[in-house]
């Protein structure tokens, strides 16, 4: 099982979006989002993946619902997050990212299934975000847990 957490930046009725340079999704956008690491917390996961994606420091401020999906015989934990930008210098690895932009909210709700990687979940996203389908950071305890 894989933990993935991204987050969903949201400005001016538009989205922050990558579009992938990834072989298995080559051209699709995508929320900046990707693997959280051994002992990594996800928000802190959510956090670093973004920066590394597009190059911007972030704040959390909300949580989506969870998504739990099976892809090639493994299953993968969903964790996306609402965020802010702290500061915006937009920056990426071009073997990793093909571009950066903002695009418009309705402009996301028109792509089409070629254009868009996990088409059903990431539409889902932005009817959850039309739908203020968010919850407060405060369901993920980051407490420690010792025996």
């Amino acid at each position: 099982m894989k933990v993935i957490a991204g987050c969903i930046i949201k400005r001016d009725n538009k989205i922050l979006m990558v579009k992938e340079a990834k072989k298995d999704c080559y051209g699709k956008w995508n929320y900046p989002a990707g693997k959280v690491e051994e002992s990594e917390k996800v928000t802190e996961g959510a956090i670093r993946e973004t920066f590394e994606e597009i190059g911007c420091e972030v704040k959390l401020t909300g949580a989506l619902p969870i998504a739990s999906v099976d892809l090639e015989n493994e299953t993968y934990i969903i964790i996306r997050f609402t965020a802010e930008i702290l500061k915006e210098n937009i920056k990426f690895d071009k073997n990793e990212i093909l571009d950066v932009k903002w695009i418009d909210i309705d402009d996301i709700k028109n792509m089409k299934r070629e254009e868009f990687r996990g088409y059903e979940l990431n539409k889902k996203t932005i009817d959850d975000i039309e739908n203020n389908n968010i919850y407060p950071l405060q369901i993920f305890d980051n407490a420690k847990y010792t025996d």
